[in-house]
């Protein structure tokens, strides 16, 4: 099946199940915003969990934070978002559609990727275990044509971002023949800058009133409160603030579900370093939180990092992890040295000192920083795309069937126990109550007797449920339950009194953060 046909799928079964709902889909929506479902914002929040207890329980060096969403509108000049927080836009004349000129060209990149990777597939195909996947890549005449176009592409990509030379933009578009998705035609404007904010007034009277801006990230949030943090908190340098936040951007291009919203979800970390330590941090940090993702199961093979080919202007290294989505290589999470730029910037505009001192160096200096800045949304995104599964099973009249599956890592799973009485009557489903009201306390669980047992399997395979606990007339003789597994299917006989015990050794988070810390 066509990876595109997969997400269309996906997108389809987050509705259908609960995951994720088109906000204000009763007025026609609101386009590129959406709504988490009742099994949404569990695994959203089992997702922060994770990332929480991750970063904050396992460093005693780092603490967590909650700013607010409004700040002194000075903050977003003294951090540069008023007047360089643009994205590049070119609009086709045809289809009146507005895109970002960056993201047309990553994409026109992406394709010549795809034309190798497809050259490749066919010859290990053709070939079997006797192919030699590097050797092709450097002879194969097909391979190195594209290869050379992306080189070409990619040098003159690279410098007219870095110079911000939005003509050379417009004429790699022309040159390289990229089409509107829409209209299929060549006709576009010049490239132009547009600022991303969100801005409001706030005041009870228009002449009293004073322009505000929704936040754009979550960081200014931790920098203008690292002091009152270092201080209260007795910090001593290394050490980091860890933040989860609403943060807002005028997506004009947004796109790909949840992957690029107007509101969204960061979880980010700001870790202060003694300036001449901030590389050596920064690889760290890299190697830590690619160990995080890696974690979950989804296979090294679906990550990889990618240096960014321009700087910001707080930056002195940068890079993306990016994880493969159905619709290619995207970015999940950034981690940047962003040296001592927002503090330095936040003194010299508030006028106030925020130094640290620091008693081994016996000296005063402005701390550099390292940031680890990861999209909850789009993390959401990448567990639900690794764990969409279709299967071929066989049915109890020996015919077949598809069952969808979302293999979600238990620890993440929204619900983490059916409990299912065989039928309703004889005592089954007050016995089944029974259960559910002493797991309740320790984990997510439903309670379901509607339909045949085989429908009401499927229905948690979809949602992603670990463990099903069948009650039938056994259980009322001896006390004993079948446990049916969701990835496997497998089925066991187990007493009551087990039930607790086995769930928690399957999804408590102990298990990723032991295996997080080896």
């Amino acid at each position: 099946m066509a990876q595109e046909e997969v997400f269309k799928k996906l997108v389809a079964h987050c509705k259908e199940y609960g995951f994720v709902f088109p906000s204000s889909e009763i007025y026609d929506g609101l386009s590129a915003v959406y709504d988490y479902g009742q099994n949404g914002v569990e695994l959203k929040n089992n997702l922060k969990k994770y990332w929480w207890d991750s970063m904050v329980f396992l460093h005693e060096n780092i603490v967590g934070l909650d700013s607010d969403i409004f700040m002194h509108p000075s903050i977003w000049k003294a951090s540069g978002h008023v007047d360089a927080f643009n994205d590049p836009l070119i609009d086709n004349t045809d289809s009146k559609k507005r895109y970002r000129a960056d993201v047309l060209i990553e994409d026109k990149l992406a394709k010549y990727e795809a034309k190798m990777d497809k050259e490749v597939e066919k010859a290990g195909k053709k070939f079997g275990e006797t192919f030699d996947e590097k050797e092709f890549r450097e002879t194969n005449l097909r391979v190195l044509d594209n290869r050379k176009k992306w080189d070409t592409l990619h040098e003159r990509y690279k410098k007219a971002m870095n110079d911000e030379d939005f003509k050379e933009l417009k004429q790699i578009i022309i040159d390289e023949e990229i089409v509107c998705p829409v209209s299929g035609t060549r006709n576009w404007t010049d490239v132009r800058q547009f600022n991303l904010m969100f801005s409001t007034e706030m005041g009870s009277t228009s002449d009293g009133s004073m322009k505000v801006y929704l936040r754009p990230e979550t960081a200014q949030g931790v920098f203008v409160n690292y002091l009152n943090v270092q201080k209260t908190g007795r910090m001593k340098i290394p050490f980091g603030i860890a933040q989860i936040g609403k943060a807002f951007r005028n997506e004009i291009v947004a796109r790909q579900f949840i992957f690029r919203m107007r509101e969204f979800e960061q979880m980010e970390m700001e870790f202060f370093v003694a300036p001449g330590t901030e590389l050596e941090w920064f690889e760290k940090w890299k190697a830590f939180r690619m160990k995080w993702h890696e974690n979950l199961g989804f296979g090294k093979e679906n990550y990889r990092f990618h240096v960014h080919e321009k700087l910001a202007h707080y930056a002195n290294a940068a890079v993306d992890i990016e994880y493969k989505f159905p619709f290619g290589f995207k970015e999940v999470e950034g981690i940047h040295s962003r040296t001592d730029f927002d503090l330095s910037q936040h003194q010299k505009f508030s006028g106030k000192k925020i130094s640290y001192y620091d008693p081994e160096r016996k000296e005063s200096y402005t701390p550099y920083v390292v940031e680890t800045s990861i999209g909850l949304d789009r993390m959401f995104l990448e567990v639900l795309s690794a764990s969409y599964c279709e299967e071929e099973v066989s049915t109890a009249k020996g015919g077949k069937e598809i069952r969808v599956v979302m293999k979600i890592p238990p620890v993440l799973a929204p619900v983490k126990v059916a409990v299912m009485p065989l039928v309703r009557k004889d005592g089954l489903a007050e016995k089944g109550k029974e259960i559910f009201d002493d797991l309740k306390f320790d984990f997510n669980c439903t309670y379901d007797d509607k339909d045949s047992i085989g429908k009401r399997y499927r229905r948690m395979d979809a949602l992603g449920t670990p463990f099903c606990i069948t009650l039938d007339y056994q259980t009322l003789e001896d006390n004993t339950v079948t446990v049916r597994y969701r990835d496997s299917m497998k089925q066991e006989r187990i007493p009551v009194s087990k039930i607790k015990e086995m769930v928690t050794e399957q999804v408590s988070s102990k298990i990723l953060l032991k295996k997080l810390m080896k």
